[in-house]
């Protein structure tokens, strides 16, 4: 599991404390704060925005995804049991246009 993230951002904020909370493991990539530098961020969502989860082929970009794709493998993996929510990708198969204000520092929030 990876989670592409920038330090101040809010939402990473409660996506890693989650993590933490939960005691799973991942992988911490921190992504410069310029949108258009997150080229990470991009090849792996089609978009600039974080927190971004990869977990397998599973892309998760919205944070209330993340929290509860979080929530049900933590309680898969104490159960031993298969997860009983179907979690789709939120990548965009059609990865989206640098626009005017990715030059700008933000997550999600403007």
């Amino acid at each position: 599991m990876t989670l592409f993230h920038v330090d101040w951002c809010p939402d990473c904020v409660v996506v890693r404390r989650k993590l933490a909370d939960l005691g799973l493991t991942y992988e911490d990539v921190i992504v410069p704060d310029n949108r258009r530098m997150r080229t990470q961020v991009h090849e792996v969502s089609g978009q600039y925005y974080v927190p971004v989860l990869k977990d397998g082929d599973l892309v998760l970009t919205e944070t209330a995804d993340i929290l509860a794709y979080l929530d049900e493998r933590s309680r898969t993996d104490r159960a031993g049991a298969t997860a009983t929510t179907e979690f789709q990708s939120q990548a965009r198969t059609t990865p989206d246009v640098a626009g005017e204000d990715d030059d700008h520092p933000s997550c999600r929030i403007n």
